[in-house]
């Protein structure tokens, strides 16, 4: 006897025929993540099918001993929160620094700047000298949109130095949730804008280690 794998007889009277299935319906767009064309460099709007729900920008309940104001790097959740009064706190998705390149401690954010220009240390260099042309001593890269550093830059400094982590925009949605950066914390261009027009020169940041992580460069908690 010959048996048919994987194949379904059709029985004559029933319709065969198939239905089409309808696409998946695109999430609804919050006005958040809309494009922002009266930025110095217009900002397209966020694309969602690449930005996982759970990491939109949103307000949550946030029990903490940080001082309001203070910002909470979870790097094993993949989350920053801005500490606000009540016991609440703004979240935001992120990105966060590759095995190994990763920082963590207690520091503060000396200064914001709009559009910065980026400037890879000379180790990052010495990695990919491709990057030559945008070394410290050739200017760094002009701002916009190509720009890896995105629309806004916090500055993290610990004991009065440069730590040379920052917290940045991205445009590349489909990186927040995910270890990919050199050390630096990412967050798309509308939410670091966001956060950039709330937190203070001088506010306090502690960023949480991952415990999964190997070879990280941990200051004091």
């Amino acid at each position: 006897m010959t048996l048919a794998g994987c194949v379904s007889t059709p029985h004559p009277e029933k319709n065969t025929t198939a239905i089409p299935v309808a696409p998946e319906p695109e999430p609804v767009r919050p006005l958040m993540y809309a494009a922002m064309p009266d930025e110095r460099f217009p900002i397209p709007a966020v694309k969602l099918d690449q930005l996982d729900r759970r990491f939109w920008r949103r307000e949550v309940d946030y029990q903490t001993s940080e001082r309001p104001g203070t910002l909470i790097v979870d790097t094993p959740a993949k989350y920053l929160y801005h500490v606000t009064p009540g016991g609440r706190a703004m979240r935001y998705g992120i990105g966060v620094g590759r095995e190994g390149f990763a920082w963590s401690g207690r520091a503060i954010v000396a200064y914001k700047r709009q559009w910065p220009r980026w400037t890879p240390p000379d180790s990052m260099v010495a990695r990919q000298p491709s990057l030559q042309p945008y070394s410290i001593a050739n200017g760094g890269m002009d701002p916009g949109l190509r720009n890896p550093l995105g629309a806004r830059a916090l500055y993290i400094h610990e004991g009065g130095k440069d730590t040379l982590y920052r917290l940045h925009g991205t445009p590349e949605a489909f990186s927040i949730g995910k270890a990919v950066s050199s050390g630096c914390i990412r967050l798309i261009n509308q939410d670091v804008i966001h956060l950039y027009e709330n937190v203070r020169d001088g506010s306090p940041i502690v960023v949480v280690p991952d415990p999964s992580m190997s070879n990280i460069a941990v200051s004091s908690l």
